[in-house]
């Protein structure tokens, strides 16, 4: 059994599981039976709170994105140049390419040069020169988004005084794109700049909730429609809606702190073999035989496949959401 055959077999028992993994994640029967049921039941209910829930039930199931591709682009191409645009780098699709090209090869080569094994080398250059880029563009997006979250509640206060002031919605907007710094502003300058070429203001601010695709501006754009539909107090609204989201974030950041000691448990023994493999490396006759020899290559990638899972479930234990 040669080296190609073993990474298919390897292949195809990681895609099995995957496929088990999934079949198994699927929806639950008797939570959509009941989801359904509640929604019958809004549907036909006089009460009022029951028909203020069922339209922001339908607010939020019309600014749902499509599963196949990022909200707010049409193909593959799209969503990752609308990635490179949530991290605010400034960034293009050419200089992604050339950076993942580049980065692939020169990871290839230098495993080419340790192990003289042509086909490990591509594997281990295609894994890092895809994978690297992704998660670095993934750790400047949550960065942004974070310090979006965090300042978001200010400018909705900001937006309440000037409501409260007499200004209409449109100029508390502006307001806000030129008052508060960073990626609050950026994001409300370019609300201002659609609606000043014509776009009706839920259309701008829909725009926006689905490029930076954070539930915080969501909440802020249903509260918008809903207020619309049903009237009321605006200020008072949004008011109440900045002390859920300051509400909101005190969780996450008690949630973390609750967590913190089993995500470093998680990413010390996720680290650690790769760590050791990488100290013993320093002599590499030692190791040598792990590319040459195929019970070693067998037992490395089974290794590889149940470390994934472990550290797959360890992800989803450590995971919280609210």
């Amino acid at each position: 059994m040669n080296t190609l055959q073993l990474m298919v077999i390897a292949t195809g028992t990681a895609a099995v599981l995957a496929m088990g993994v999934g079949a198994f994640m699927g929806p639950n029967v008797a939570k959509e039976g009941a989801r359904r049921l509640q929604a019958l039941r809004f549907r036909h209910s006089d009460n009022t709170t029951d028909r203020v829930e069922a339209q922001l039930k339908k607010a939020v199931a019309a600014r749902k994105p499509r599963t196949h591709v990022i909200a707010g682009s049409g193909s593959r191409i799209e969503a990752l140049a609308l990635r490179l645009h949530r991290t605010g780098m400034g960034w293009t699709l050419n200089q992604y390419a050339y950076a993942s090209v580049g980065l692939a090869l020169a990871i290839a080569l230098v495993i080419y040069l340790k192990s003289g094994i042509a086909l490990i080398s591509l594997f281990a250059g295609l894994i890092v020169g895809l994978g690297l880029p992704h998660m670095v563009v993934n750790f400047f997006i949550k960065r942004r988004v974070g310090t979006f979250t965090s300042k978001f509640p200010d400018a909705i206060d900001l937006l309440v005084r000037g409501l409260r002031s007499g200004l209409p919605v449109t100029e508390t907007l502006n307001v806000v794109a030129s008052e508060v710094p960073g990626p609050v502003g950026e994001e409300f300058k370019l609300v201002n700049e659609r609606i000043r070429i014509g776009k009706s203001m839920d259309d701008a601010l829909q725009d926006t909730a689905e490029r930076i695709a954070t539930p915080e501006f969501q909440f802020f754009c249903i509260t918008l429609a809903i207020q619309r539909e049903t009237g009321g107090n605006l200020a008072e609204t949004l008011s109440n809606l900045s002390d859920v989201l300051r509400k909101r974030a005190q969780m996450k950041l008690k949630i973390r702190a609750m967590s913190s000691e089993s995500k470093a448990s998680a990413y010390i023994v996720g680290a650690l073999p790769f760590v050791v493999f990488g100290l013993i490396w320093v002599n590499p006759g030692y190791l040598a035989k792990f590319f040459t020899d195929e019970r070693l290559i067998v037992a490395g990638l089974g290794g590889l496949i149940w470390m994934s899972i472990g550290a797959f479930i360890m992800a989803k234990m450590v995971s919280f959401e609210i």
